[in-house]
């Protein structure tokens, strides 16, 4: 017996339909908002229930952030490579960098699954009034 993924009520992968919308947030990433439009694609596709859109979109959101948050690993491992190099202060300086390093990172994760998710909403919206 064969295990497939969960389908919604209207026969589409939430799996896939978040992955389809990550992807579209990744490719749409050079626009303003890109999020809201691919957590809107993958709530279009899931169906009109609002609350399956807000969790597809959530899903693509998380999916839109793993480009992001490989960047902003390589760039704040390239910074923390170089503290030691700052002299006796550069352990507040690497403190201090890692501190925000870390704000930076949970706004990032803030605005992108947030937007994707009202995306979704909005995208379940869209579905059931079209």
């Amino acid at each position: 017996m064969s295990s497939s993924p969960p389908l919604s009520e209207y026969g589409s992968s939430t799996g896939v339909n978040a992955l389809v919308g990550g992807l579209a947030s990744i490719v749409l990433a050079f626009l303003p908002f890109s999020t809201v439009l691919g957590g809107a694609l993958a709530g279009y596709l899931e169906g009109p229930d609002t609350d399956a859109g807000l969790k597809v979109g959530l899903y693509a959101g998380l999916v839109a952030i793993v480009p992001l948050a490989l960047v902003g690993f390589l760039f704040g491992g390239f910074f923390l490579a170089f503290v030691p190099m700052m002299g006796p202060r550069g352990g507040a300086v690497g403190a201090l960098g890692f501190v925000a390093f870390l704000f930076v990172g949970l706004l990032g994760l803030l605005y992108t699954v947030g937007l994707s998710a009202v995306g979704g909403v909005l995208g379940a919206y869209l579905h059931r009034e079209l």
